[in-house]
């Protein structure tokens, strides 16, 4: 049924990748065309053999603008202000150097994980209304460094609290992340953001494909897996996983197949430096190692393999993976939301998570799965033991995956976020637009931007000068 009033909502996203920032966007941006209203989402970069198939496919309008001034950082630095030149160059790009932004008439900006660019957005075009969607604020998600990285953040972390206040709505996707929010933005007090749940897709059609999963034969014969889904990053702690796999019974270990699948990025250095730490980690335990990227070497894998790899999984892959898996192990210490515990409840499997962050308000404690403290391996250790070795009957894990399927259908369905941003933004229209981008703001707006510009200028010159000095 088409909306009373249909808006046309405009998207802006750094980088639309697979990551499940990205996934929410995807999945608000095709909700929201489903209800009527029309969608265009513009980003700096979206590699079509590594972002979503709804990105790629003609399903959504992506547009990719203001890629070919600024890098995506400075040999691995210098992310945050890199994202910030790109996210001006696009705007100005769509709205100043071409009339692309006014042909498109846009009603609402939908704006994800960079705010610095809400401002100038204000300014262009201050009869929009503006909605920013705070997966977890920037500046605690940097990471940590001497003295100069501290003065290096503090225009930045100023930059993102302002920014952001510019808003006419924010929401953010946890209950958690509300709580950081506001220790994190205390000039922003009187700012209560709202909660919009990420969501995974309960298509009724999609679940009988899928469901046909369940009656395959196991992918490794003699197996039963263990399953960890995350980008090869650091901060997810996939280690955990192995080491919990690790302090298994050998006896179990030669039944079980620990599976770590992920999105690899062969742009970022920290993917590739990640998955070489967990081979190391898995080895230095005694336990053979493999790697796959497609299904056809994954499958081919020796009996004697304790661990597999898997760089960026195909969804077949990953649906087949998440349906026959014995348990989801989703080991990242306070998580903004965490998609991949969804989509294991989904197919069925119980979770091990983190009792910390977000997968607390996903995960129920002995009803779909378990929270365990991600310092204490033993305690994961001992939930695989039970799974694996049948002291929990097969019985009740079926019971426990039918109470996740429910949970996911009843709280966190694609239908279900789209219809409540929707409401979420016919409530901002009806509010007279109070916050203007005036000409003093404005000021500040181009002096941020010439700073922005000088210091990129003068970290080259750092860079080139200490080559030549070299």
């Amino acid at each position: 049924m088409m909306p009373k009033f249909p808006q046309h909502v405009v998207f802006f996203h750094p980088d639309l990748g697979i990551g499940g920032a990205e996934r929410l966007v995807i999945d608000a941006a095709v909700g929201l065309q489903g209800l009527g209203h029309r969608v265009t989402i513009f980003t700096s970069h979206c590699d079509p053999k590594h972002c979503f198939d709804e990105a790629r496919d003609g399903t959504l309008d992506v547009r990719v603008r203001g890629n070919f001034l600024v890098p995506s950082s400075m040999l691995g630095r210098f992310a945050i202000l890199c994202a910030i030149l790109r996210q001006v160059h696009l705007i100005l790009q769509i709205a100043l150097f071409t009339s692309e932004l006014r042909k498109l008439k846009p009603t609402v900006f939908f704006v994800d994980q960079l705010s610095a660019g809400i401002p100038l957005l204000r300014y262009l075009s201050p009869n929009t209304g503006v909605i920013f969607y705070c997966h977890f604020p920037d500046k605690l998600l940097a990471r940590k460094g001497g003295r100069l990285k501290e003065l290096y953040r503090v225009p930045f972390d100023s930059l993102e609290s302002w920014s952001t206040g510019c808003s006419d709505t924010i929401v953010v996707n946890s209950t958690f992340t509300r709580q950081v929010f506001a220790t994190a933005f205390p000039k922003l007090k009187d700012i209560k953001p709202e909660v919009l749940y990420p969501c995974v897709d309960v298509n009724v059609s999609t679940i009988e494909s899928e469901k046909e999963c369940e009656d395959l034969e196991p992918m490794w014969k003699g197996k039963k897996v263990l399953l960890s889904i995350n980008r090869f990053e650091k901060k997810k702690d996939v280690g955990l996983a192995i080491r919990a796999y690790a302090g298994l019974d050998e006896k179990i270990r030669r039944q079980t197949l620990l599976v770590i699948a992920g999105g690899y990025d062969h742009r970022v250095p920290e993917n590739f430096s990640t998955y070489a730490e967990l081979c190391f980690l898995a080895e230095s335990y005694g336990l053979r190692i493999a790697t796959a990227k497609n299904v056809i070497t994954a499958l081919s894998v020796p009996s004697d393999i304790s661990v597999l790899f898997l760089l960026s999984v195909p969804n077949t892959l990953k649906h087949r993976l998440l349906y026959t898996a014995s348990l989801l192990v989703y080991t990242p210490r306070n998580e903004h939301f965490g998609i991949v515990p969804l989509e294991a409840m989904l197919a069925g499997t119980p979770v091990l998570a983190a009792n910390e962050g977000g997968p607390t308000e996903t995960v129920v404690e002995g009803k779909t799965g378990w929270l365990r403290d991600a310092r204490k391996d033993d305690e994961w250790t001992e939930v695989m033991h039970q799974v694996l070795h049948g002291v929990i009957p097969d019985q009740q894990l079926q019971e426990m995956g039918t109470a996740g399927r429910k949970r996911v259908e009843q709280l966190f369905s694609k239908e279900k976020m789209a219809r409540d941003l929707e409401g979420k933004i016919e409530e901002m229209l009806k509010v007279e637009n109070k916050r203007y981008v005036q000409g003093g703001e404005w000021i500040l707006v181009a002096l941020g931007i010439i700073g922005a510009v000088s210091a990129f200028g003068f970290a080259a010159a750092l860079y080139v000068v200490s080559k030549l000095v070299g």
